[in-house]
C-alpha cells in the first residue's frame, strides 16, 4: 500500500501507540482532584504534555496551551467565546478563499448572528495571498482575520507572520489554522505573533480526538469560556459561578488525557527527526511529484512548480472524474483523496467541483511517487482518457 493522504490523517509511530497504552495501562485515572498517587501521576503526565507542547510551539507559558478535540473545536471555541463577546453589528471578519470549511463556517455563522460583515481575500493568479491583498480589505471595523498557514487543497504556504503584522496594525485579532503546517514546518508562536493558533493531533502523527488551541495570555484572560461544567470552575452556588484561570476555564469536563500524553510524544518525535529536515525532505518529494504529474499531462491546481508549497498537491486527470480516479487507484493500492477536500469555495474559484489530492508525511519516499504515476497511467488506460 502507498499512503498519500496525510493531509487527512497521518499514520501513528509505534512510540505514540505505546504512550497511549502506557497511560491507559498504568496511569488511568482522572486528574487534578484525586488525592491519591495514581491520580497525581496522571495529572503530572497531562500537565507535562501541556508543557512539552508549549515548548514545541515556543509559547511563553504552558497556560497558553488549551487542549481541545481538534482544529474544528478550537476554531469554534474562539468564535463562541471571544467572538460572541467582541464582535458587534457592523464589524468585519476577514477570511481567505483558501480556508478549510472549519476556518470558514464558524465565522459565517458568527457574522450572521452578530450582524457583522464577512470579507474574503482572494488569491492571485499564482494561488498566493500577499500582504497587499489583505491590506486592501482591512478597515477600522475589522475585528478578526482568520487564515490558514498551509492550504489543505492548494498547498499554498501563506506568509502568516507578515499577514499577522498587517492585520494587527489595523487593530484586528488574528487566528492561524496550523492543521496542515505544524507537522511540516517550524512554528514559533512568539515570532509569529498571532493571537490564536490551532491544530489537530491526528495530522501530526498523534492520536485522534485531541488538538490544541494556543492563545496569547492577555487574550485568554480577556475571554469568557463557552463550555461549562466540571473542571473549569472555581466556585459554584445555586445562583452564580466563578471560573478558574486559563487554561482550565476553557477545559470543561474530562479532557483527552491519554491522547494529550500521546500527542506530546508525537511532538518529541518531530523534534527528534528535525523540523528543518522534515520540511526539506517533503519539499523535495513534492517537487518531484509535481514534475512527474506535469509530465503525465494532468492538471495541477495551486501554485506553479517553481514556487515553494506545502506537501499537498491537488490535480485533475482530463476527461476523468476525480472520484473514479481515486477509486481505481485505491483498488491498485494507492491511497489518495478525491472531492472538494472541505474547501468548496476554493474549488469554485478554480472552476471545478472536485479534484484528486496527494499529500506526504515523513514515511513517504520517491518510490511512492513512482508507484502513483504507474497507477495513474493504468487508470488512464482503463478510463480511456
Amino acid at each position: 500500500m502507498v499512503y498519500l493522504d496525510t493531509a487527512a490523517t497521518s499514520h501513528k509511530p509505534r512510540e505514540v501507540l505505546k504512550e497511549l497504552g502506557r497511560f491507559y495501562g498504568h496511569l488511568n485515572s482522572n486528574i487534578h482532584r484525586g488525592l491519591y498517587p495514581l491520580s497525581e501521576k496522571a495529572t503530572e503526565a497531562f500537565e507535562g504534555a501541556r508543557s512539552q507542547i508549549a515548548r514545541f510551539l515556543n509559547a511563553r507559558f504552558s497556560r497558553e496551551v488549551i487542549f481541545t478535540k481538534g482544529t474544528t473545536e478550537a476554531v469554534n471555541m474562539v468564535a463562541l467565546s471571544w467572538g460572541e463577546t467582541h464582535i458587534e453589528s457592523g464589524d468585519e471578519i476577514v477570511v481567505t478563499v483558501l480556508e478549510h470549511h472549519s476556518n470558514l463556517v464558524p465565522w459565517q455563522q458568527l457574522a450572521g448572528r452578530k450582524g457583522a460583515t464577512l470579507k474574503t481575500v482572494r488569491p492571485d493568479e499564482k494561488g498566493f495571498i500577499d500582504v497587499e491583498n489583505l491590506r486592501s480589505l482591512l478597515s477600522e471595523r475589522t475585528k478578526l482575520v482568520a487564515l490558514a498557514h498551509i492550504s489543505n487543497a492548494a498547498g499554498t504556504i501563506l506568509p502568516v507572520k507578515q499577514l499577522t503584522r498587517a492585520a494587527q496594525a489595523a487593530g484586528a485579532r488574528v487566528l492561524v489554522d496550523a492543521a496542515q503546517s505544524v507537522a511540516h514546518l517550524s512554528i514559533d508562536v512568539q515570532d509569529l505573533g498571532a493571537d490564536w493558533l490551532v491544530f489537530s493531533g491526528h495530522k501530526m502523527y498523534g492520536p485522534t480526538g485531541v488538538g490544541v488551541l494556543y492563545g496569547r495570555e492577555e487574550v485568554l484572560q480577556a475571554t469568557e469560556p463557552c463550555f461549562f461544567g466540571g473542571g473549569m470552575i472555581r466556585e459554584v452556588t445555586l445562583s452564580k459561578s466563578r471560573w478558574s484561570e486559563s487554561p482550565y476555564k476553557f477545559e470543561a469536563g474530562t479532557p483527552p488525557l491519554a491522547e494529550a500524553a500521546a500527542l506530546a510524544r508525537a511532538t518529541e518525535l518531530i523534534e527528534r527527526w528535525g523540523r528543518e529536515k522534515i520540511a526539506l525532505w517533503e519539499e523535495e518529494l513534492t517537487e518531484y511529484a509535481l514534475q512527474e504529474l506535469f509530465a503525465l499531462g494532468v492538471r495541477v491546481w495551486g501554485p506553479p512548480v517553481n514556487i515553494k508549497r506545502g506537501p499537498v498537491v491537488s490535480f485533475t486527470l482530463p476527461g476523468a472524474h476525480p472520484h473514479d480516479v481515486a477509486h481505481l487507484a485505491g483498488e491498485r493500492g494507492v491511497c489518495l483523496r478525491a472531492g472538494h477536500h472541505c474547501a468548496e469555495p476554493l474549488h469554485r474559484e478554480w472552476g471545478i467541483t472536485a479534484s484528486c489530492r496527494i499529500s506526504f508525511g515523513v514515511y513517504n519516499q520517491s518510490a511512492d511517487v513512482d508507484r502513483l504515476i504507474e497507477v495513474l497511467k493504468e487508470v488512464k488506460k482503463t478510463l480511456r482518457v
